[in-house]
């Protein structure tokens, strides 16, 4: 059977072997990470081991060249095991393809030989204090200062904040009339002025080390640039986001199928003893779990369709990408909750793996942009508004 996102057989192979081994490790330590509030490190070495860091750098930096399809289904495949690992992931990545897609950062060919070889691990930083969930409308600014600029900036939350070696960042750009004449540019490890605020304490995806970041009078030379000043959110919406969308609704779709699989071996294993029967002869809970997977995989279905134009790209591609992160993440709050439901209190009383994928699925929603922000932007352009207005 062809597989969902369109992958081919040598994706095939590599979700059977390189990935398969770095979920397995992914797996053995997910109730330790999400119950210690701790970085996924062994996962994350694991994908790095496997070349996986490097899944879609170019193979001219030693990459493997894979598209979003493939990253999909790779996503997909780790967050059934661990949704931390799998959002560490999600964002190396994207702020990978930031990376390869500037024109104008000095090492672009350096940083991506790093990242493919697993030694450079990256992410974003867009969200800020003053704007909030608005990850587009940066409040901090560039200032001019000699042969380049300088910054300061609160950034809301930026995952794996202490272990990253770089992140991509947000600015307005000098002299800016609105706060979309931004620009990209990368912090690298190290740089003075950067200050991480503290650890991350959250409902779920409690491994995946985010924390408010801020930055004061950083030094941003122009070879730091991801972008020309006034048009950073060109590189926001056409590519961040897409990939973002991606990695995070295929993180969804993990969650949304471990839990339908816990939930069928549930019903499965459990039974009355005094009646001989098992959950599963009872035809509500059955109803329950078919609920479960036919909201799956419609949700993959959309996200199938949705990386498939992304490969050949049509006027309607901006308006699938957010259908598809709206929908992932949606499903991911109902297939969890009827998990739960479902499993009742074997899965309260954490003896299932249920409790931990409902929390972690809390957290995409609200994740810029968020549901709603999503649900405002498919509105806009179904009605041919400008998305921001």
């Amino acid at each position: 059977m062809a597989h969902v996102y369109g992958i081919d057989a040598a994706g095939e192979a590599l979700l059977a072997g390189p990935v398969a081994k770095a979920k397995a490790v992914a797996a053995a330590h997910a109730e330790d990470v999400d119950g210690k509030g701790r970085f996924p490190d062994e996962g994350m070495r694991a994908l790095a081991e496997q070349g996986l860091w490097g899944l879609c750098v170019e193979k001219a930096a030693g990459g493997l060249g894979a598209g979003p399809n493939l990253f999909a289904g790779v996503v997909e495949e780790l967050a059934t095991a661990c949704a931390s690992t799998a959002m560490v992931y999600v964002m190396h990545v994207t702020a990978g393809q930031m990376v390869a897609a500037s024109k104008t950062v000095a090492d672009r060919g350096a940083l991506l030989a790093e990242m493919a070889a697993g030694r450079h691990l990256t992410t974003l930083a867009f969200s800020e204090k003053g704007s909030r969930s608005h990850f587009w409308a940066p409040v901090s600014a560039l200032v001019e200062q000699g042969a380049g600029f300088s910054t300061s900036a609160q950034k809301s939350w930026v995952t794996s904040a202490a272990k990253a070696d770089s992140y991509v960042s947000s600015a307005q750009a000098p002299r800016a009339a609105s706060p979309l004449e931004s620009a990209l540019y990368l912090v690298r490890k190290g740089s003075r002025g950067v200050r991480i605020a503290g650890p991350w304490h959250g409902l779920g995806l409690r491994g995946n080390d985010s924390a408010p970041v801020s930055f004061e009078g950083l030094a941003v030379g122009k070879g730091d640039l991801l972008t020309e000043p006034g048009k950073g959110a060109d590189g926001m919406l056409q590519v961040v986001l897409p990939w973002f969308a991606v990695g995070t609704s295929s993180m969804a779709h993990g969650l949304c199928r471990a839990a339908v699989a816990a939930t069928a071996g549930h019903l499965g294993a459990a039974g009355f003893e005094h009646a001989g029967t098992k959950l599963r002869d009872l035809p509500t809970l059955r109803a329950r779990l078919a609920q479960m997977s036919i909201r799956t995989e419609a949700s993959r279905s959309l996200l199938g369709r949705t990386v498939a134009s992304m490969a050949a790209p049509t006027a309607e591609t901006p308006l699938l990408v957010l259908q598809a992160r709206a929908a992932a993440l949606e499903a991911a709050l109902e297939v969890t909750d009827l998990g739960m439901r479902a499993c009742g209190g074997a899965a309260f009383s954490r003896h299932l793996p249920l409790e931990r994928v409902f929390r972690d699925a809390r957290a995409g929603w609200i994740m810029a942009p968020t549901v709603d922000h999503l649900q405002e932007f498919v509105g806009r352009a179904l009605v041919g508004l400008p998305l921001f207005g």
